[in-house]
């Protein structure tokens, strides 16, 4: 079940596709589901839906499975996907590490695998996700032929053209610039057709279409802070050039002092929101901590999951520092309430790890700094998938590839 290589953010979809999204979406997220309860979830007509269905069927894609209860009359035989049709590898990276997931079509993970990242951004880390994608592949033992393609979800700014990538540096250093063609580079090495998405663009499609119910239309996912999934109508706002969604300005011109001045307010931040940094410095100057435990009295040693761990011991410095984390990212997802006034706004990236004390400190923030009209409607949440969010966010883009060219 290969996919052809036009994707859904390149053209506007027939009216057939989106019959088969919806309809697939649906049976997906539902089934086993009667015809008749799919006409009406659709809102299309009983006799499309079972054309459809019955297409699906002679494809192997949806099988037929047990009769429905029936209040009278002949009973309606209920339909599921047949998970067995075809499969998806999604690939991450994130803060920490980097996921590999090899999943069914109904999404069931059937092989994960995940790696430390290594503390750079260049194209050997390009080609170590190619190897996991290829080490997911052969321990999982399935026909290569059944795999529909390979969902790749990255930070940065992608080239739609040359399929390249620019990752930007926080706190005033020089962006890097990778010119190796991410989805060439899969496709070459193990001959699967390859979607390349910004990771929290992948992350963003995935909560919604993964886990959240299907009417949520407006929606955020703050990828630590300095990106975001923009998700309008339903859609991934993508910008003009693909570069929507990159908090924060900065300039090579300035220093190093004018970044961290401006990252409270405009500039961009460091992905652990400046935490790790801060928790250094206050080690530094004598602050009693576990922290100090962890590292052996080695501030440089400190790393985001010490943070993390002393927060579950309820270690009193850790905890006022995420809790100040929490109330900066708050004010800058104030700003992006008041500004885009989504339903859902999920924090994710990995700052979500840090638990209650940061996600309670970015609600009271954003209740505090945004118009009431706003935040009285804003539902702020955690990531559901947390490490995974990006791997199978980029699973889903795939997802909905398939089931439009079904």
């Amino acid at each position: 079940m290969m996919i052809k290589q036009v994707l859904l953010k390149d053209r506007i979809l027939t009216d057939k596709e989106r019959k088969n999204l919806a309809i697939l979406e649906v049976i997906r997220k539902n089934g086993p589901i009667s015809r008749t309860d799919i006409s009406k979830a659709t809102e299309l007509n009983i006799v499309t839906v079972s054309n459809y269905v019955n297409h699906y069927i002679k494809k192997g894609l949806v099988i037929e499975g047990e009769l429905d209860e029936s209040t009278g009359g002949r009973k309606p035989v209920l339909v599921e996907l047949n998970p067995k049709a075809g499969y998806i590898v999604g690939v991450g990276l994130n803060m920490l590490s980097v996921v590999g997931v090899l999943v069914d079509l109904e999404i069931n993970v059937l092989k994960e695998v995940k790696k430390e990242r290594v503390p750079e951004n260049s194209e050997a880390v390009i080609e170590r996700m190619v190897d996991l994608a290829e080490e997911i592949i052969q321990a999982s033992e399935i026909d290569k032929s059944k795999i529909a393609g390979i969902g790749v979800g990255v930070p940065g700014i992608i080239d739609e053209r040359g399929r390249t990538i620019r990752w930007p540096q926080s706190l005033g250093d020089k962006d890097v610039s990778i010119c190796l063609s991410i989805k060439e580079t899969f496709e070459r090495g193990l001959n699967i057709p390859t979607y390349v998405e910004n990771d929290a663009n992948a992350a963003v499609l995935g909560e919604k279409w993964l886990g959240l119910d299907r009417e949520v239309r407006h929606m955020i996912y703050m990828f630590s802070g300095v990106g975001m999934g923009i998700l309008i109508n339903g859609e991934i706002y993508r910008g003009a050039s693909g570069a929507a969604g990159e908090l924060g300005i900065a300039s090579l011109k300035e220093s190093k002092e004018e970044a961290f001045r401006l990252a409270g307010q405009l500039g961009r931040w460091e992905m652990d929101l400046g935490m790790v940094r801060i928790a250094r410095e206050r080690l530094e100057k004598g602050e009693k901590s576990l922290l100090s435990d962890f590292t052996g009295g080695h501030p440089e040693k400190l790393g985001f999951r010490d943070l993390v761990r002393a927060v579950k011991e309820k270690d009193p410095l850790a905890l006022r520092i995420v809790e100040e984390g929490g109330v900066s990212l708050g004010k800058k997802v104030a700003f992006l309430v008041n500004l885009l006034n989504p339903e859902i706004v999920v924090i994710g990236g990995g700052v979500e790890d840090c638990g209650a004390p940061f996600l309670d400190a970015v609600k009271n923030s954003v209740r505090e700094w945004s118009v009431e009209e706003a935040t009285s409607r804003v539902n702020i949440i955690p990531s559901a998938f947390g490490e995974n969010a990006v791997a199978l966010g980029a699973v889903g883009i795939v997802a909905r590839e398939v089931f439009a060219q079904s």
